[in-house]
């Protein structure tokens, strides 16, 4: 089993990493986050998850433990797969996503691909007492979760793609906690580019 890996990224491809680690190129899914904040010849140290079947071995990484935990408390959840599992992670940062499982909102679960209301809702159920938060963790808030939920949705509404929107969300100032504040202030980052 591989635990982790400490590299330099020798390419990176539209879902995923080529870490090398003493000569040997380890292809690593991440999420569209992390990707976004990586290019090639970084450094890198990730906490792998390496997930086997029949005909698949695939290796899974994350920056932090933290999200490796919330991603295998995800997959094991029946009818969430690690493919899904990626892809909620990718939504928001680790923080807001434990603040909207145990707040109950489905919202930013059902946005994925594949993951319908009663999905989310299992996910709900089986994860709302398992997650814990540190001090690191704490996200923005479940006013602040509730309200870029809603925020997304306007600005993908206008035509923006989920990732502008969320880029865009990141840069306001988390003090401003209604959504229709937070849409209009995204606005203002989104015209600027």
């Amino acid at each position: 089993m591989i635990a982790s890996l400490d590299g330099t990224i020798q390419l990176k491809t539209n879902k995923s990493l080529i870490v090398e680690v003493n000569k040997v190129g380890y292809e690593v899914f991440v999420t569209s986050l992390f990707m976004e904040k990586v290019k090639a010849g970084d450094p890198v140290n990730l906490f792998t998850h390496m997930y086997v079947r029949e005909d698949i071995m695939e290796l899974y990484g994350f920056p932090a433990r933290e999200e490796l935990d919330l991603f295998k408390l995800l997959i094991g959840v029946s009818g969430v797969g690690p493919k899904s599992g990626l892809t909620i992670m990718s939504l928001v940062p680790v923080g807001d996503m434990k603040n909207a499982i145990t707040s109950e909102d489905d919202s930013l679960l059902t946005k994925v691909s594949g993951i319908g209301s009663k999905t989310a809702q299992r996910i709900i159920i089986e994860l709302k007492n398992k997650i814990t938060f540190d001090a690191k963790s704490d996200g923005q808030g479940l006013s602040g979760v509730i309200a870029d939920g809603e925020a997304i949705d306007a600005l993908v509404s206008l035509g923006y793609t989920i990732r502008e929107a969320r880029e865009a969300l990141s840069q306001v100032d988390h003090s401003i906690e209604t959504a229709a504040a937070r849409v209009r202030e995204a606005l203002k980052m989104l015209g600027k580019r």
